[in-house]
């Protein structure tokens, strides 16, 4: 087994950074709540309106944490398009937010609402949130979001793993992603996030700030998927993930997973 590279000094998010960013975060999310409740008929304009939301969250929050994301490939991020995304770090989310096209429909936990102002700005703000506790519902939320992207021409953007990882490795992808593919027929693009948890580690505000790798990997065409073979084009996926990413985050054990 690898030996995990240390965490690189770190220093405690200074009380007065985690109030300006409560400070920011909070009143932009108030004011899109707002505009949300004025939007509430039009869900897709409610969603384009979102990208401005979340670069102006995303850009805030990693400023003040001192951490500068580095796109690599960043003309690979031109939509329609399922975009998939690995989750090792708090940090992958605000610094993600910024990098979805315009026209992205965001794919999150239900449990996301508990996030204070974020979450409730996401609740009204018309991006999908599955229930995994419910495979049924989950797939019908899948289902529902397939007909708005295709009739909207919007993108996807999720992290198919789920929830974050604990250790920074990856963990195996769950199938949702494929049948939106299969769904809307757009193809797949990963999005790697290369030792986000070294700068901000999971479960902690100790962040280090730096430089944030950030890969966009060749389109995955999904012509040929069909939902009898999820299984094997997750594990595709999963693979381009595995290729890219250094030893210290890859799986150990390339399993596929079961969960829909």
């Amino acid at each position: 087994m690898p030996t995990p590279l240390p965490i690189p000094h770190s220093r405690p998010v200074i009380a007065w950074k985690c109030l300006v960013a409560a400070l920011v975060v909070g009143p932009l999310s108030v004011l899109y709540i707002v505009i949300c409740a004025v939007l509430l008929p039009w869900r897709v304009l409610r969603i384009r309106v979102g990208k401005v939301y979340g670069t102006l969250c995303g850009k805030a929050v990693c400023s003040l944490a001192g951490i500068r994301p580095r796109v690599e490939h960043a003309e690979r991020l031109r939509g329609p398009a399922v975009f998939v995304l690995n989750h090792a770090s708090t940090v992958d989310m605000w610094a993600g937010m910024p990098l979805a096209p315009h026209g992205s429909c965001g794919v999150a936990k239900k449990e996301i609402v508990r996030v204070p102002f974020f979450g409730q700005a996401y609740f009204l703000s018309g991006h999908l949130r599955l229930d995994r506790g419910d495979r049924e519902r989950a797939i019908a939320s899948l289902a529902e979001a397939g007909r708005l992207v295709q009739e909207n021409g919007l993108s996807i953007w999720m992290w198919p793993e789920g929830t974050r990882s604990r250790d920074g490795r990856l963990r195996p992808l769950k199938k949702g992603f494929v049948h939106m593919a299969i769904a809307t027929g757009l193809p797949v693009v990963p999005i790697v996030f290369h030792d986000a948890d070294l700068l901000w580690p999971g479960r902690t505000l100790r962040i280090a700030p730096g430089e944030l790798r950030v890969e966009v990997l060749p389109a995955i065409d999904t012509s040929a998927w069909a939902a009898e073979t999820a299984g094997q084009h997750a594990l595709q996926v999963q693979s381009a993930f595995q290729d890219a990413l250094g030893e210290r985050q890859k799986m150990l054990d390339a399993v596929e997973s079961n969960a829909a």
